[in-house]
């Protein structure tokens, strides 16, 4: 169901602009994943084109259903100019194509970890997934299609990473919320999290 594709980067482009560069990844056993950056003031967003063309199967299933599931894409957005963040490039297609390669889904509330730095010299080598519908409206396919969502993905320190594996997600999201933390910061520090 390739044809999916040209309808997600219309609604990317509906939602965010014309993509002012794009990347293509490809990784043994799984489809092209494209990465494209769109630039608006001083915010740079990284979305994820080809994690939606098929669904994501669950890992137990014994064969996979090539129409219904759920299908999703990444975004991330980032404040320009303070990191070289063009670098998260191949670490966002690593985590698009990880349904595919690792038989995982992706979910609001997952912890997603590339084992490296999102970019040079940021704090952070794992991402929380965050819930679609906010920055980029779901799309709606054709019954019995699921709708495909776009997650926006939050950078964690080590620390909230482990925080956020005892305590929970939400408690995390409330955490950032309550201390005003500027989760688009590519340098930010973790967030305080004793409580006190």
């Amino acid at each position: 169901m390739a044809e999916v594709l040209p309808l997600v980067e219309a609604r990317l482009r509906s939602a965010l602009g014309e993509p002012d560069a794009r990347a293509a990844v490809t990784f043994l056993g799984a489809d092209r994943i494209e990465v494209l950056r769109f630039t608006e003031g001083e915010l740079v967003r990284y979305a994820t084109l080809g994690m939606s063309a098929t669904p994501m199967a669950d890992p137990n299933a014994v064969i996979a259903d090539q129409v219904r599931g759920p299908r999703v894409e990444l975004v991330l957005s980032v404040r320009a100019g303070l990191a070289d963040t063009d670098k998260v490039l191949r670490p966002l297609a690593v985590l698009a194509a990880s349904p595919q390669v690792e038989g995982v889904v992706v979910a609001p509330g997952a912890s997603l970890d590339v084992g490296e730095p999102l970019w040079p010299g940021a704090p952070f080598s794992s991402v929380l997934v965050a819930e679609s519908g906010g920055l980029v409206p779901d799309l709606e396919l054709d019954a019995p299609a699921d709708p495909v969502r776009f997650l926006p993905l939050l950078p964690m320190t080590a620390n909230e990473a482990a925080w956020k594996r005892v305590h929970g997600a939400g408690a995390l999201q409330e955490r950032w919320l309550a201390r005003g933390t500027d989760l688009r910061d590519p340098l930010r520090a973790s967030v305080a999290l004793a409580d006190g």
